[in-house]
């Protein structure tokens, strides 16, 4: 009998009434805004509702570099939160919103799997509660009021060959990247160079995810730099006169999105900035609200631990003043053996050799964790059904002397059930271990040092090369005041290096940091490493092709 694949698992549940999801949560239909049956918005303004309870502890599931093999960090995130559920702990998951870019794509959805998967599967994958389109328009009407001033004649003295302000759209389209507009007649505009972003690429996105309130992205908005003068000074939306507008846009979309996994445990699913490029992880709002409501809130950060997790910690755990209680590294005896130079279709076989020379970059996430933000960590094996015992003792052995256990993760599988033995774990550290959490870098050390101090502690870099122009930037970003901010590193998720070749736990390299931008209303500097750039495009065979819709509005092809 085959496996059933995760949109018929998904199709075939039967998911409680969000209303009933919201009783556990002590939510009244009078908290929600209904999105049909099964999803709803949730006001922000009830965190200032008093519950009386304790503190929420705070999980953040993260996972090795991310290879073809795949990992499995929603699906475990969500199968935990199931098993702690079971354990019969009041216990919530806050996770990022998909993106339309991948979902028709490389990567698929972002939903989980198996039978660890948030519901509706298919609504969340696509369009959902239409926040991404709410960015789109604010990032968008941002672009349209600063041409539409340069046109009106130019106030503010605007360099039109120094915006730096793009606009934005949630698919992958790289024909978008670099575009001429303003084409046409006198009143058609100023003919400039311009290009598009991916809307979860779009400051607008970073700035609404790290936001505490209205106010607070409404200061943030006006605060984002779109242009420089002739004269070299920022010129922000607030002296454009749009943050009021955007963030009237923004006033729903600010609302964290209630679901459910499939065994009915309560799901925030809210924003979702790429975690290669900004910071990639869902908002403050949810996960504030998540520790609000539950006693223990299960969370994750994008891509491997080198970008999700340092991000996490780095930037929103600072900017938030959050503290993770334990942390969850996902990793698969496949993804090691790929790491350890077998290749894709080979990875069925019980290699121990490839699996120890993979083990490396698991171990460097470990190390990372809990010797760098020195937080309790317990290693999360995501089990297929060809790996061996003695592969699992290799990987068990190994992590054990750093002082970290590994349990084995069965959730794809059995849900909640297949998850309990990682639940049990996390208890196990938070109720045992004293976290000490420190950053990995201090705000007051310059650029450059905090750039260098990332590069050398997390990706284990013998140090940073600067291009000229960075260099130039990096001056100009101090001169402006922008120097005490954190440092959002926006580098190939595929190695711990700037090169998505050099798999395990390269040594002996240097990192290139060839551009710095600032994100002013998000609160960071973007160094930009390798080829990274802000505008995916589609794969050869995009797995768009494979989605459909029949008479019924039944949805095929998602995974």
């Amino acid at each position: 009998m085959g496996f059933k694949s995760d949109i018929e698992i998904a199709q075939e549940a039967t998911p409680q009434d969000i209303r009933e999801i919201a009783k556990k949560l002590g939510l009244t239909e009078d908290d929600l805004d209904l999105y049909g049956k099964y999803k709803a918005k949730v006001d922000y303004n009830l965190l200032k509702k008093e519950t009386g309870k304790k503190p929420a502890k705070l999980i953040l599931t993260t996972a090795i570099n991310p290879t073809p093999a795949g990992e499995g960090k929603t699906t475990t995130t969500i199968g935990v939160a199931d098993g702690l559920a079971k354990l019969g702990k009041n216990t919530l998951v806050a996770l990022r919103e998909p993106s339309l870019g991948p979902v028709f794509g490389v990567k698929g959805g972002a939903a989980g799997g198996g039978y660890a998967q948030v519901v509706p599967m298919e609504d969340i994958n696509l369009h959902f509660t239409g926040d991404f389109h709410a960015i789109g328009a604010a990032n968008n009407l941002l672009a349209a009021m600063l041409d539409n001033h340069i046109k009106q004649g130019n106030e503010l003295k605007i360099d039109a060959k120094k915006i730096t302000w793009r606009r934005c759209v949630d698919m992958n389209d790289r024909q978008l990247r670099n575009i001429v507009d303003g084409l046409g007649g006198s009143g058609d505009g100023v003919v400039r160079e311009d290009g598009f972003d991916i809307t979860v690429a779009s400051e607008v996105m970073a700035a609404f995810c790290l936001s505490s309130d209205i106010s607070d992205l409404k200061a943030r908005l006006g605060r984002i730099i779109v242009a420089y003068s002739y004269a070299g000074e920022p010129i922000t939306a607030e002296q454009l006169k749009a943050n009021g507008a955007m963030a009237a846009l923004l006033k729903d979309a600010l609302k964290p999105n209630l679901v459910q996994t499939l065994e009915g445990t309560p799901a925030f699913i809210h924003g979702g900035p790429f975690a290669n490029i900004a910071h990639g992880c869902n908002s403050v709002i949810a996960t504030r609200m998540a520790m609000h409501f539950a006693d223990y809130v299960v969370t994750e950060g994008g891509f491997g631990a080198d970008l999700g997790a340092e991000k996490f910690l780095d930037i929103k755990c600072r900017m938030a003043n959050l503290k993770p209680d334990a942390v969850i590294i996902v990793a698969t005896v496949r993804a090691l053996k790929y790491n350890g130079g077998v290749a894709k279709a080979d990875l069925n076989n019980e290699n121990l050799e490839a699996l120890k020379a993979g083990l490396p970059n698991l171990l460097k996430h470990v190390e990372n964790i809990t010797q760098v933000f020195k937080l309790p960590a317990v290693v999360a094996i995501n089990e297929f059904p060809l790996d061996t015992e003695a592969e699992l003792q290799l990987v068990k052995s190994e992590c054990q002397k750093l002082g970290v256990n590994v349990a084995i993760s069965q959730v794809w599988a059995k849900g909640g059930e297949g998850g309990e033995e990682l639940a049990k774990e996390v208890v196990r550290l938070i109720d045992e271990s004293e976290g000490t959490f420190e950053y990995c870098y201090d705000l007051d050390i310059p650029i450059k040092e905090k750039i260098e101090t990332i590069a050398t502690r997390i990706y284990g870099a013998d140090g940073v090369d600067f291009t000229p122009a960075a260099a130039k930037e990096m001056d100009r970003l101090t001169a402006l005041g922008f120097d005490k901010v954190p440092i959002c590193m926006a580098k190939t998720q595929y190695s711990l290096t700037d090169d998505a070749t050099k798999l395990g736990r390269p040594t002996g390299f240097k990192i290139t940091v060839r551009q710095l931008t600032i994100s002013a209303g998000a609160g960071f500097i973007i160094a930009l490493t390798g080829e990274i750039m802000k505008m995916p495009g589609l794969p050869k065979v995009p797995a768009a092709e494979k989605i459909d819709v029949d008479e019924n509005g039944v949805i095929a092809g998602l995974f």
